[in-house]
């Protein structure tokens, strides 16, 4: 494994800001602060202004300002600019990125827990796909940078990415047919009795549009999981994903009565055992995602990558056993 980068930092400063100092004209007196920019910096919307206004970035000769401040002429205005954050989402950025495998088609990371894979509200800068930008320029002209399927924020583990249209192509048309192969490590509250599989559709959650959940309208979803070890009040499983839903695996061991240690979503059932003391400062679902198997989409090999368990969850897991 090779590592791209070494300081870990997912939401640097890439604001891109600069200073522009107007002057206001006399025939603009009497008018508010966010009509007179409107004239004199005609490239920005009037929302967006009014926005920089809001956030403190205008001031008039060192004052603050609000959207209703009037003007009267010959007022030195400064206003930082801010480029949109859709703007900063599809850019470059040097962020580490550990790469089991690269060849002329594909890349396979292991992404850390607490990397956002795609930019999304909240989050527009300092995600995976910036750092892919960084590492693999060429990215920019393919959909989603090449990224073919997403990890959740704080779930630790393999991805795969394309570096051509035909090996997005492929690999789209590989998770369509349900032949790329995926499996978990996870950590749930509550003692699992056997090996089973929870076959459910997911969809949005009816009354919280953030949340995903089991619902008759959803669309099909499976997960088998297996019973690697399990003590009192938690249990270790191996998990082999079907479908690719959001969440799916969160929601569908939620809804079985055995929720994700440290899922701060999906919270503990009421069926599940007491709560063990490791689990209570565990920050993060426990959530890896352990194997990644595909066909590789120029030579038409099946190929196969293993990440181990993050030392987080190695630590959970003596902790989990030591009671």
């Amino acid at each position: 494994m090779k590592s791209v980068n070494i300081a870990a930092n997912y939401n640097g400063d890439r604001s891109g800001s600069e200073e522009r100092i107007e002057s206001i004209p006399d025939n603009y007196a009497g008018k508010r602060i966010d009509q007179a920019l409107a004239l004199l910096l005609p490239d920005y919307s009037r929302s967006r202004l009014q926005q920089w206004i809001r956030k403190g970035l205008v001031t008039i000769d060192g004052q603050p300002c609000t959207g209703k401040t009037k003007v009267w002429g010959g007022e030195k205005v400064t206003v930082k600019l801010q480029p949109d954050a859709n703007e900063l989402a599809f850019l470059p950025e040097d962020i580490p990125i550990a790469i089991v495998h690269e060849d002329q088609s594909i890349v396979v990371i292991d992404k850390p827990a607490g990397l956002v894979v795609h930019p999304g509200s909240g989050n527009w800068s300092g995600t995976l796909l910036n750092a892919l930008l960084q590492h693999v320029p060429g990215n920019a002209s393919l959909p989603r940078a090449g990224i073919v399927h997403r990890l959740d924020k704080d779930t630790s583990g393999l991805l795969v990415v394309a570096k051509s249209l035909s090996a997005q192509t492929d690999l789209v048309r590989q998770m369509q047919q349900r032949s790329i192969g995926r499996e978990y490590a996870a950590f749930v509250y509550g003692e699992v009795a056997a090996d089973g599989s929870v076959d459910a559709a997911i969809g949005r959650h009816p009354r919280d549009r953030k949340r995903m959940a089991v619902v008759e309208q959803g669309k099909p979803a499976r997960t088998h999981y297996a019973v690697l070890e399990r003590g009192a009040g938690w249990t270790y499983l191996h998990c082999r994903l079907d479908t690719g839903r959001t969440h799916q695996i969160r929601v569908h061991l939620s809804s079985i009565g055995h929720a994700l240690i440290g899922d701060p979503v999906y919270k503990k059932s009421s069926r599940s055992a007491p709560i063990p003391a490791a689990a209570r400062t565990f920050v993060r679902q426990a959530l890896h995602a352990q194997r990644l198997q595909i066909v590789h989409p120029d030579s038409g090999t099946a190929m196969h990558w293993t990440s181990p368990l993050p030392q987080d969850m190695v630590d959970l897991l003596e902790c989990l056993r030591n009671g």
